[in-house]
């Protein structure tokens, strides 16, 4: 029988998290092509934290919620700002660090996240009314900005990682980096074809953002602890 109740709370407690780390992402993506002179995203009303402008049908609703069903934490993925390079004052640089701005922003607020949690754990009563739900909440914030940052940052197109990588090549190289594009769908299917079979080869693949968030917050806590 499906725990309804488990699935509402299931996703409120990982859905702040979620949109802040997705529509930051997009939003970075924005503000950093803005500053490398291509006005694209802010003209199309993509420079901003509002959800409604990022959102797409799949990645932001049906997906997570999907996600949230199966007793994971709500991921996915909001619309892809749109990014004309060409009008980049310095092209090279530019598509690196819009590439890089969103997942450095998610890896920013995950930290952030885990200051805060460190913080509430170690300085605030438990008897506060709020103290266990903020801290799963912000323990959910955590692991989805950095494993949203990690994820981006493998480098297989479309992802952001890909493009950092472009960004270093030239000529034959760079055509050759961007025609294996064709292949990362059926890299994904195999992957979750594995991932049915018991092979979590994502799971490997994402296990240091797992352990790295799990360092980042425990270091904090005991940083916190040390100093009460």
């Amino acid at each position: 029988m499906t725990d309804i109740n488990g699935i509402l709370f299931n996703i409120a407690q990982s859905l702040p998290g979620f949109l802040l780390a997705i529509v930051a992402h997009e939003a970075a993506h924005a503000w950093m092509a803005n500053y490398f002179g291509d006005p694209t995203a802010k003209n199309e009303g993509r420079l901003t934290l509002n959800p409604a402008a990022h959102y797409d049908p799949f990645g932001t609703i049906l997906f997570p919620l999907l996600a949230a069903a199966t007793n994971f934490a709500m991921i996915g993925w909001a619309r892809p700002v749109p990014v004309e390079s060409r009008n980049f004052k310095k092209v090279r640089q530019g598509i690196f660090w819009v590439s890089f701005a969103g997942p450095l922003t998610n890896l920013i607020i995950g930290t952030l996240s885990a200051l805060l949690l460190a913080i509430i754990a170690t300085k605030v009563s438990a008897d506060w009314g709020f103290y266990t739900i903020s801290l799963r909440m912000l323990r959910y914030s955590v692991f989805i900005n950095f494993i949203l940052a990690f994820f981006n940052l493998i480098p297989l197109p479309p992802l952001d990682g890909s493009k950092m990588v472009s960004s270093f090549l030239k000529g034959n190289a760079l055509r050759s980096y961007e025609n294996f594009a064709q292949y990362t769908p059926m890299i994904f299917i195999g992957i979750m074809a594995l991932s049915f079979m018991g092979v979590h080869t994502l799971s490997y693949l994402l296990q240091p953002a797992s352990d790295l968030a799990n360092y980042v917050m425990f270091g904090f806590v005991g940083l916190f602890g040390g100093m009460g």
